[in-house]
C-alpha cells in the first residue's frame, strides 16, 4: 500500500507499508539493512498474537523514491507520526530496530498521542564515549555478519551471488542509509539529552553478541530514558528479529500488553 501526500515540513513525500493481522497495533521500523530485515518477524507477530502489523519502508530503501531534501532521521519521525494519523490508529506500539530504532526514539519526543510505548530494539543514535557505533560503511560483507549476529555464519551475504536488480536493491539502500545516518557516526550527539523528556513506557532490547553497538550502549540508551527498561537477549546480536524472533515475539508484546490503554 501507498500513501502519496503526506506533508513533512512542507515536502510531499510517499511512504510505502504492508499490513497484516488484526488486532492491537504495532508499527515496526527497520533498520540499515533493509525491508526484509523485518517482513518475517512481522509475520510472526501477526500470526501468533492480536496484532495488526505495519511496517513502512523509509523512502529510499527497497527500490522506493527518497524526495530531495527528505534526508534527516527526525523527518522520518515525523513522517510516521503523520502515517498514524491518516491510518486514525490509537494505542499503537512503535518497535523499532537500529536505525528504527532511533526513528522511534525521535517519535517519543513528538505527538505520542496515539503511541502507548516504544520498545527500543538494539536502537542506535545516542552517543556513548568509549562505546562507538561501529563505522557500518568500512565493513566488508563478512565482516557486517561477524558483527552483526550470535552466529554469523547462517547469515553470510554474497554479493556475488545476487541479481543485478538485487545488487541494485542493495546499493541503494546503502545510499539511503547513508543519507539519513550519516557516513560515519550513525548519531546525533543531541538527542541522549534529549530523552530526557521522555515519558513514555520504553523498553529497550538487546542481543548480547551485538558487535554493532554493545550491551553497554544498550544500557546507556536505557540509563538516559526515565524509567525505561532494559532487557538483555543471549545468543543474539544486533537484528534479534532475524536470529531470535520466537523470543522477541514475548518481549516485544509482554510490555506492550502491559502498556495498553483504551483507544481514545
Amino acid at each position: 500500500m501507498q500513501i502519496n501526500d503526506l506533508d513533512i515540513s512542507g515536502t510531499t513525500t510517499p511512504v510505502t507499508y504492508t499490513a497484516r493481522g488484526e488486532g492491537r497495533p504495532f508499527l515496526i521500523l527497520h533498520g540499515g539493512g533493509g525491508p526484509q530485515t523485518v517482513t518475517g518477524f512481522a509475520d510472526l507477530l501477526a500470526a501468533e498474537r492480536p496484532a495488526q502489523v505495519i511496517t513502512p519502508i523509509h523512502p529510499g530503501f527497497g527500490g522506493t523514491e527518497r524526495p530531495e531534501g527528505f534526508s534527516t532521521i527526525g523527518q522520518l519521525a515525523r513522517l510516521y507520526t503523520a502515517l498514524l494519523d491518516r491510518l486514525d490508529l490509537d494505542d499503537v506500539t512503535i518497535v523499532g530496530n537500529s536505525i528504527g530504532g532511533w526513528i522511534a526514539a525521535e517519535m517519543a519526543l513528538l505527538d505520542t498521542t496515539r503511541i502507548s510505548s516504544i520498545e527500543l530494539v538494539d536502537a542506535v543514535g545516542i552517543e556513548v564515549p568509549g562505546h562507538p557505533v561501529v563505522d557500518f560503511f568500512t565493513l566488508t560483507f563478512p565482516e557486517i555478519a561477524q558483527r552483526s549476529y550470535y552466529e554469523p555464519a547462517k547469515f553470510l551475504i554474497d554479493p556475488s551471488t545476487m541479481t543485478p536488480q538485487q545488487q541494485a536493491g542493495l546499493a541503494g539502500n546503502r545510499a539511503a542509509l547513508s543519507a539519513y545516518a550519516g557516513e560515519t557516526s550513525m548519531m546525533d550527539p543531541t538527542l541522549r539529552e534529549r530523552l530526557s523528556t521522555v515519558e513514555l513506557p520504553i523498553r529497550v532490547i538487546w542481543g548480547d553478541h551485538d558487535r554493532i553497538a554493545d550491551p553497554d550502549y544498550g544500557r546507556a540508551y536505557a540509563d538516559a530514558i526515565p524509567n525505561a527498561e532494559f532487557v538483555l537477549l543471549t545468543e543474539t546480536g544486533h537484528m534479534p528479529q532475524l536470529e531470535t524472533p520466537k523470543r522477541l515475539v514475548p518481549a516485544v508484546w509482554d510490555f506492550a500488553d502491559a502498556h495498553h490503554r483504551p483507544p481514545r
